[in-house]
């Protein structure tokens, strides 16, 4: 009998390696961004040898880069399916913001995260762009579109109402530690992530459907 593990049974242990790497950076470069984030502190956090994060992903950005690729994968699976579905424009909408919002305020780390990769910008930021956000705002400006020419939504731009949109979402939580600062509660309690998800909501019902009562 082989001593070997199989080819699946090496497979498997690779993927749960590499899943420990990327749970581990993501907390560690959330506490310190990637030009503080050390890899011996990543490592030590995975309970794996350092050799393995260069093995799995060649250099601390690279690894950073896979961080953020790793949730965009998974959210713009969901979003582009909820986006492209057949059915009215606003509730298809409703449906596509209680996603985004839901899906961020249960990562805490992903805002900032994000914010520090828009900042940095370069190469990585330009790639995850195009292959993400590009399809997911083509579909979101889609939907606009065809809610504006079904006469469900009010004429407006929908590039900046897209823009709009996804400010009202992402920025609460990249502000999650100013608002504390200035005296507010948790942002990230169940009651407060309600409570701005139903203003937030209401704002787009308000601003820009048609019978936002209907």
């Amino acid at each position: 009998m082989s001593r070997h593990p199989s080819a699946p049974a090496r497979q498997g242990r690779a993927d749960r390696t590499r899943a420990a790497i990327l749970a581990a950076a993501e907390r560690v470069f959330a506490e310190s961004g990637l030009a503080g984030a050390r890899t011996d502190a990543i490592a030590a956090a995975a309970g794996v040898n350092k050799a393995l994060l260069y093995y799995y992903f060649q250099s601390k950005e690279r690894l950073y880069e896979a961080v953020m690729e790793h949730h965009l994968q998974e959210f713009n699976r969901v979003a582009l399916e909820v986006l492209a579905a057949p059915g009215s424009p606003p509730t298809i909408l409703l449906q596509y913001v209680n996603l985004h919002f839901d899906f961020v305020s249960a990562r805490h780390r992903q805002a900032r995260l994000f914010q520090q990769m828009m900042i940095g910008g370069g190469q990585p930021m330009q790639r995850l762009v195009r292959k993400y956000f590009t399809p997911r705002s083509r579909a979101l400006r889609n939907l606009l579109e065809r809610g504006i020419r079904s006469g469900d939504f009010r004429r407006v731009d929908p590039f900046q109402t897209a823009v709009s949109i996804v400010g009202l979402i992402v920025f609460y939580f990249s502000a999650a530690q100013v608002l504390q600062w200035l005296g507010h509660a948790d942002a990230y309690s169940k009651t407060n992530l309600q409570h701005r998800k139903q203003e937030v909501l209401e704002f787009i019902r308000h601003g820009l459907f048609v019978n936002p009562d209907s």
